[in-house]
């Protein structure tokens, strides 16, 4: 894992404290299972440094604003996030980028912050979660939010959240029902036809895409059977999503990824600060070793930069000059996380 190696991080996460602070006057004090992390744009610049990241996309994680019952207020709880997101940009110049945070349920205040965020704060795309208190992307009254995006060829951040039904003891969240949460949405937007009625809009699929690319001709043959329409044009839309590798670039995970997604569809993640530094280094160290060098490049970058011009129009930031015992500590990490990831590997017999 180079610490020059510049990559763009599709998948991380912006907690600020004002966020927290309503999350805890609402009882909740966890994502998906896992605790609300600590988190500072320090604390993000040093797990970027350590992880050869040079900007990183942010984006506000389950539950959004969701959890607000009050449409207003949830309206407003988006501004907020979205103008502290914009400010975070603007005072630290090519270090981060962010996705817009939308009052969904609502489609029609979705449809107001996302105009705001994206002509007037020049957010980088918005962030939509899998379902938003039971509503799932692709189902019924979207269309002015999805036309809207179509018209500024915006880029879509999909992030799970939790399922909208009671949890198993003893899985979290964030374990497994993420991945079915964003398999669900990707299923409904493809039935429902979406990225061919709105071809304009790049999809992100989360955490490679959770089952998507392994259950895809199932799922093909399920909704071809259903519509009427061909297996090879719903399979067609399934690989028009973009993917990030967040906690799923394993010697299992990684080589489905990228035989099932168009090539340049697959980008960097991290889910850092919900996944923590050590497992943000596991996966990396995946990637690092079962990608080819052409293929590593483009997944690190390349890919990122078609997706996002203004990232491609400027010069990566220059790694940081860090003193002698950071660069000698972050090398070890660097190593150990190596030698871990090879270790948990299964053997052949």
């Amino acid at each position: 894992m180079s610490p020059s190696a510049q990559r763009i991080d599709v998948h991380q996460h912006v907690v600020p404290a004002f966020y927290r602070a309503e999350l805890a006057k609402a009882g909740i004090a966890d994502a998906g299972g896992r605790a609300l992390p600590d988190w500072s744009p320090e604390s993000a610049l040093r797990l970027m440094d350590l992880l050869g990241i040079a900007t990183s996309i942010l984006s506000v994680s389950t539950p959004g604003t969701g959890f607000l019952a009050d449409p207003a207020k949830a309206a407003d709880l988006a501004r907020r996030l979205n103008d502290h997101s914009a400010a975070l940009v603007a005072d630290h110049a090519g270090r981060f980028g962010f996705f817009a945070t939308l009052p969904m349920p609502d489609a029609d205040a979705s449809v107001t912050e996302a105009v705001r965020a994206l002509d007037d704060l020049r957010a980088d795309g918005v962030t939509l979660l899998a379902n938003n208190r039971g509503t799932y992307l692709g189902g019924d009254d979207q269309d002015a939010l999805w036309q809207t995006l179509n018209d500024r060829a915006a880029v879509v951040f999909v992030h799970p959240a939790e399922l909208p039904a009671p949890p198993v003891d003893g899985i979290p969240a964030f374990a497994a029902d993420f991945l079915l949460d964003t398999t669900r949405a990707a299923y409904l937007l493809v039935r429902n036809r979406i990225p061919r009625r709105y071809p304009n809009i790049r999809f992100i699929l989360s955490h490679a895409g959770g089952f998507v690319p392994y259950a895809s001709h199932r799922m093909a043959l399920t909704i071809a059977n259903d519509t009427g329409r061909s297996p090879l044009d719903v399979l067609d839309d399934f690989r028009s999503f973009y993917f990030d590798t967040a906690l799923s670039s394993s010697p299992a995970a990684l080589p489905t990824l990228l035989s099932f997604a168009r090539p340049g569809h697959v980008l960097f993640g991290s889910d850092w600060p919900f996944a923590p530094a050590p497992a943000g280094q596991y996966f990396a160290s995946g990637l690092d070793d079962n990608a080819d060098p052409d293929t590593l490049k483009a997944v690190n970058r390349a890919n990122a930069e078609a997706l996002f011009p203004r990232l491609a129009a400027a010069p990566p930031t220059a790694p940081p000059a860090l003193p002698g015992p950071v660069r000698l500590r972050h090398a070890a990490q660097r190593g150990a996380a190596r030698l871990v990831f090879k270790l948990f590997q299964p053997g052949t017999d």
